[in-house]
């Protein structure tokens, strides 16, 4: 053993571990692209394609993604979360940025398994033109890529759903003043509803797409009441789940939509005004770390710069007539 692990070392100029270590990423690279390539077989089977074709389930552009979700059918259960708190909570994020298929959760960590995966093996192939570093430090570095290309979706479907919630809220007033007019204008909860989901279908999208959704599910059977919580649990706003709450209560105790659509639009433009006003006094503080490290420093050169040079002209003359 010592022979060898000395023909090693005579071979490489590496250390045992380190030799290990680049034959593990090897490993693990060929495993990755020996997958990958099988996958893709099995994705782009024509017997598997035609068959989805006949059966009439499979649009044509989301044909690939069904193959590779089938592929991946027999690892999903080693990838999905088994906890059920989990798996609700991601379930729930996904539905607030919009992604409402059942194929959304082994998606999601089929791209977190990958990503880990993928980061892994470059830091270990990073790691064999540096020699210098040690192996604990390697082994570190290469765990935190890891960790970080694990996390890497969590922190982008976060940002999705920021992103979708804001265009929510921001389109909220315009549905709600759309709202109001259709009901007071005679039109029945449905029927307003499907009108204000028409007029937003091209200024705001999103928002229109859900108000269709609320019609389709209540044409379908849906009691309006489930509809609507249905509504305020996929976008997940204050706003929209204040809304649908005040409509719950009209249906059940049989009081005028109008009026109540009245109501709680004046509330919400008081509390529009007041989320205004906070953050228009929040800019005065926020504009403080700006002017202090852009503004006033550019600000003394340009005031005090000339008063500074002449100073040091006058200080070196004087100094020259003392001097000698």
């Amino acid at each position: 053993m010592e022979n060898i692990t000395g023909f090693f070392q005579s071979v490489t100029g590496t250390e045992t571990p380190r030799l290990m270590l680049v034959i593990a990423a090897g490993a693990a690279a060929f495993m990755l692209a020996l997958g990958l390539s099988l996958l893709f077989i099995a994705a782009t089977d024509p017997a598997r394609r035609r068959l989805g074709r006949l059966a009439g389930q499979l649009e044509p552009g989301h044909e690939t993604l069904a193959h590779w979700l089938h592929a991946l059918e027999p690892v999903n259960k080693y990838l999905l979360p088994t906890r059920e708190r989990e798996r609700s909570h991601i379930e729930r994020k996904l539905a607030f940025a919009g992604f409402r298929s059942q194929n959304a959760i082994p998606v999601f960590y089929s791209l977190k398994a990958a990503l880990a995966v993928l980061f892994l093996c470059a830091a270990l192939a990073i790691s064999f033109w540096l020699p210098q570093v040690s192996y604990s430090t390697l082994l570190f570095f290469a765990m935190l890529v890891a960790f970080i290309g694990l996390m890497l979706p969590n922190l982008l479907l976060s940002h999705l759903v920021e992103r979708r919630q804001k265009r929510l809220r921001d389109a909220f007033p315009d549905a709600l003043d759309m709202l109001v007019v259709c009901v007071e204008a005679g039109l029945g909860l449905t029927a307003a509803i499907q009108r204000v989901a028409e007029e937003l279908r091209f200024s705001h999208p999103e928002l229109g797409n859900e108000f269709g959704l609320v019609v389709a599910e209540m044409r379908a059977g849906v009691d309006r009441e489930l509809a609507l919580k249905g509504l305020a649990a996929r976008t997940g706003l204050e706003d929209i789940h204040g809304l649908v709450s005040l409509l719950i209560q009209t249906l059940k105790f049989g009081t005028s939509i109008a009026d109540t659509l009245r109501v709680y639009a004046e509330e919400f433009r008081d509390k529009r005004m007041q989320r205004a006003e906070e953050k228009a006094a929040k800019i005065g503080t926020k504009l403080v770390f700006p002017l202090v490290l852009c503004l006033f420093p550019a600000f003394f050169v340009v005031a005090i710069g000339p008063a500074v040079i002449r100073l040091v002209e006058v200080f070196r003359v004087l100094g020259d007539k003392v001097g000698p």
